[in-house]
């Protein structure tokens, strides 16, 4: 087991529907995403035989993921935070979950159903070629995207991956995808420290994008598809508020406000 003596990790209630069976695990972050998570279990039950599935559940209240319906799709854990913070509270609480089971390595995917599932496989390869950060992208060839809504490609391919690339070290194309893998050693960094109040909403994803070349990890970008639903994209955050929140989270990488102090 981890020494956790210094993690912070948001209060939460863990239900276990089966024991740890694979050396990888599959973290999902969801709230409320209703049928959408629903199919996603549906297609990544093929999965299980090689990698665990463990639920991060941000406080759902529409009923989409009941026990027997978790059971019967082979979900090994479900847990449901009870505290403040958004994605990087409950990527912390999956993470550090994820690392006291002894898993080697931790891939996370949203819980919208937008992701390629079948992609699985090339992370946990990359995981066992030794890679610490692996990237899923759209945009390096054999990945691809459909009906992307125009503002959320032009800031991705014009702010914040060229921003992050440059500030990290590493090229990257797709930085705000949230289809990744992570190593053991990588999370457990003393130069990472991921289990910090400071990420509460979406600075976690930003941060490990920026540290992981910065001090040295094996980095790569793999591709995968992202499928968004035709007409109106259905989203939790405001445009508005959501571009404010992803410049200001550029702002502090470039003035090292989420770096470990030394």
């Amino acid at each position: 087991m981890a020494n956790r003596s210094d993690w912070i990790v948001p209060k939460h209630d863990v239900k276990e529907f089966s024991n740890r069976k694979n050396s990888y695990c599959v973290c999902i972050p969801v709230i409320n995403e209703g049928e959408k998570i629903q199919k996603q279990l549906t297609k990544i039950k093929s999965f299980t035989n090689i990698i665990d599935v463990i639920i991060l559940d941000g406080g759902s209240t529409d009923g989409s993921l009941e026990d027997d319906f978790l059971i019967s799709n082979g979900i090994r854990s479900i847990l449901t935070k009870r505290d403040k913070g958004k994605l990087s509270a409950q990527l912390r609480m999956g993470f550090a979950y994820a690392l006291d089971q002894g898993y080697e390595g931790i891939i996370t995917v949203d819980g919208n159903n937008k992701d390629s599932i079948d992609s699985i496989p090339l992370f946990i390869e990359q995981l066992k070629k030794g890679y610490d950060f692996i990237q899923g992208s759209r945009y390096v060839p054999g990945g691809s995207e459909v009906n992307t809504p125009l503002s959320r490609k032009l800031a991705i391919k014009l702010i914040h991956a060229p921003y992050l690339s440059l500030i990290s070290g590493f090229k990257y194309t797709d930085t705000t995808n949230g289809f990744r893998g992570h190593s053991r050693k990588l999370l457990l960094d003393q130069r990472v420290k991921p289990f910090r109040e400071i990420f509460e909403t979406y600075e976690l994803l930003a941060f490990l994008s920026y540290i992981s070349p910065k001090i040295g990890m094996k980095v790569i970008e793999i591709p995968v598809s992202r499928v968004y639903p035709k007409g109106k994209i259905p989203t939790k955050i405001s445009p508005i508020k959501g571009n404010m929140l992803l410049l200001r989270t550029l702002g502090n990488l470039l003035l090292r406000k989420y770096d470990v102090e030394q």
